[in-house]
């Protein structure tokens, strides 16, 4: 799977394991792999590209040996997922301190607004392959 990508996610945030099973369920192609961010796995990709504890709040998209975060990776994902979700990505040309200052509140805000659970999610085991942790 040389075309694969690996979506670092929050594994205990309810937003962000409903974003996964989102990508998940348009990825007919399978090129997302995914790792919670508590995992070894994210972990590891974290302590690589010399993340700051930060960007725990972030959405990561690792191609390859680039790091995309916060609105930059999500709108990628999205430009890989194909249309319609491809059209999404036309607003990489509003300004990175907009949408990652969008992006931020969401962020901030999203245990208060969706919840969060004690433990990562446990994948089914049709899409344990998905995952990396």
């Amino acid at each position: 799977m040389a075309d694969t990508s690996i979506v670092l996610f929050d594994g205990v945030c309810n937003l962000c394991n409903s974003s996964v099973q989102f990508i998940i369920k348009r990825d007919k192609k399978k090129q997302f792999l995914f790792a919670p961010l508590q995992g070894k796995k994210g972990q590891e990709i974290f302590s690589k590209y010399s993340l700051p504890a930060g960007e725990l709040n972030s959405f990561i998209l690792a191609e390859g040996d680039n790091i995309y975060i916060k609105s930059t990776g999500a709108l990628r994902m999205l430009k890989k997922l194909g249309s319609p979700w491809s059209l999404l990505y036309a607003f990489i040309i509003v300004p990175p301190f907009i949408r990652d200052g969008i992006y931020t509140w969401v962020a901030k805000n999203r245990y208060k607004w969706f919840g969060k659970k004690d433990s990562c999610m446990i994948p089914t085991p049709d899409l344990k392959e998905r995952f990396l942790d």
